[in-house]
C-alpha cells in the first residue's frame, strides 16, 4: 500500500515538475521578445546589466545603451525571456575585477535582494524600470 502511495506522488511531483518546463521544438523554452528603459533619479541607465529570471531558473540578460534601452537575449541568437513571471535584477557592470568593499550604486532590493518581478507574455513585451535611489 505504501509503495503504491509512493509511486503516485512520485508521479504527480514529476508530472508537475515536467509541465512546468515547457519548451520549443528548437529546445528553447517559450520566449517572447522584451525590451525597455531603465533609469534612476529619473534619468537614464547607461552600461547596466538587466536581467530576467523565470521561475524554471532560465535567464535571460541585456546591457543598457547610452539612453538606458535594453534588449533582452536568451541564448546565441535567441532573443527574448522565457514566458511566464520572472524575477528582475539589475546591477552595474565593471570592467575590471570587483573590489571587496565594493557597493553597487544601484540598491540591493533592484539586484542582489531584488523585489522585482514582471510578467513576460505572448509577443512584445516592454518593460521599464524607474528606480530610486
Amino acid at each position: 500500500m505504501f509503495g503504491i502511495r509512493c509511486l503516485a506522488v512520485t508521479s504527480l511531483v514529476l508530472l508537475v515538475l515536467v509541465g512546468g518546463c515547457t519548451t520549443s521544438s528548437d529546445g528553447l523554452p517559450d520566449l517572447a521578445p522584451v525590451t525597455g528603459k531603465v533609469t534612476m533619479g529619473g534619468k537614464p541607465l547607461s552600461g547596466v546589466s538587466v536581467q530576467f529570471e523565470s521561475t524554471n531558473g532560465q535567464v535571460a540578460s541585456g546591457t543598457t545603451d547610452a539612453n538606458g534601452q535594453y534588449e533582452l537575449i536568451f541564448s546565441g541568437d535567441a532573443k527574448g525571456a522565457e514566458i511566464g513571471e520572472n524575477t528582475v535584477r539589475i546591477t552595474t557592470v565593471l570592467d575590471h575585477p570587483t573590489p571587496v568593499d565594493y557597493k553597487d550604486p544601484i540598491p540591493a532590493k533592484y539586484n542582489v535582494s531584488s523585489d522585482l518581478k514582471v510578467t513576460v507574455k505572448t509577443g512584445d513585451n516592454t518593460h521599464d524600470f524607474a528606480l530610486e535611489p
